[in-house]
């Protein structure tokens, strides 16, 4: 069985100062850590945080150097922090992240670390069966990040995706996020993930709380340069050190260098058959929902149904549509937006989030 671990963010509700200083801090969030937890953060670390920069997917020539490059990232992201968790959200991306920790680990005799799985409370059935199912099959540790506080409320009182919730109804913790850092002045907001409070309160506040609560010093994500303007930038290994704004951490992005069309090409002739027994060791791609090598079910394969489906990401069962009837991996990536499906991914919504501590 998966071992697992659920953190609300409601746990630190009280931890909010008051008088003078609450307001000194007006636009940020603040998070209680000693000066020497601040200091000592970035002192045991021996990592270039430049590594990456002004590069792109084109600057790695073959599938097998981005490999390599994974590689690289993942076990020095292992070797060197002390605490990291890994950001597995059951898409294709963060699954593949895993996958190469899970080899790495396997490979140099380090441990796996435990994976964060944000659960918003807006998922699609499917997604929560599937990491369900293979947090069982790899025997992974789930830290289940929430924000019990925004859950226990929509559960109490019956609410559906789009009711409004009151802010007042909120703990102190989320009202100091809405009122004090996103100035947001309405009376209510939608219990929606594609607006900003709904986004801030059941992502970034969750996770931020879960980093806090389980002294993580590194986060290991599957975001990639071409997958958003706001992520283009990005580097191997990213200092995210402001205690002001987030738990003191760093991001280490072992597959920036992947574009979409590279993350499927090695899920159907790595990650698949290093998976399944009774799929072919050489790889194979399936050219429909059904077509899988004789012996093997879509329960069988690591890739979550929705892509099956025509999904090509996954956000939530409300604010994500389907982006054509055949699998994802089939579609015109070339010419098609990978998350144009996905309501909440404005790239100045996205970049306001990524300022506040989201991935």
């Amino acid at each position: 069985m998966p071992k697992a671990v659920s953190t609300g963010a409601s746990s630190a509700a009280e931890s909010d100062s008051s008088g003078p200083e609450r307001h000194l801090q007006r636009h940020l969030i603040t998070y209680h850590y000693t000066m020497s937890q601040q200091s000592e953060f970035p002192e045991y670390l021996d990592v270039d945080y430049t590594d990456g920069e002004g590069e792109d997917p084109e600057d790695y020539a073959s599938i097998e150097d981005k490999i390599e490059k994974a590689i690289e990232v993942t076990r020095e992201g292992l070797e060197q922090y002390e605490n990291p968790v890994v950001m597995w959200t059951g898409g294709k991306d963060s699954t593949l992240t895993l996958y190469f920790v899970k080899e790495v680990a396997d490979r140099f005799d380090l441990e796996v670390p435990p994976v964060v799985f944000i659960d918003h409370y807006q998922h699609f059935d499917e997604l929560i069966d599937f990491v369900e199912h293979w947090a069982d099959e790899w025997d992974l540790e789930v830290i289940w990040a929430r924000n019990t506080d925004v859950g226990d409320y929509v559960d109490e009182h019956g609410l559906e995706p789009g009711d409004d919730i009151p802010i007042d109804a909120l703990s102190e913790h989320n009202r100091h996020h809405v009122r004090e850092l996103l100035e947001y002045e309405e009376e209510t907001f939608p219990f929606l993930l594609d607006t900003y409070v709904g986004n801030h309160l059941l992502k970034t506040v969750a996770l931020n709380d879960t980093l806090e609560a389980h002294d993580v010093d590194a986060v290991l994500s599957g975001v990639r340069w071409d997958e958003q303007e706001a992520r283009a930038d990005e580097t191997f290994f990213s200092p995210r050190h402001d205690p002001d704004i987030y738990p003191p951490h760093d991001r280490v992005q072992p597959i920036l260098q992947f574009t979409e069309a590279d993350v499927w090409e090695t899920f159907w002739n790595f990650v698949v058959p290093d998976t399944v027994k009774a799929f072919p060791e050489d790889g194979y791609v399936p050219q429909g929902q059904d077509d899988l090598p004789d012996g093997v079910g879509k329960e069988d394969v690591p890739v979550s149904p929705k892509y099956f489906a025509g999904f090509r990401s996954l956000g939530s069962e409300v604010s994500t549509d389907k982006a054509a009837e055949e699998p994802a991996w089939l579609q015109d990536m070339a010419n098609t937006t990978e998350r144009a499906g996905r309501a909440q991914d404005k790239e100045d919504l996205m970049e306001r989030l990524r300022d506040l501590g989201y991935m």
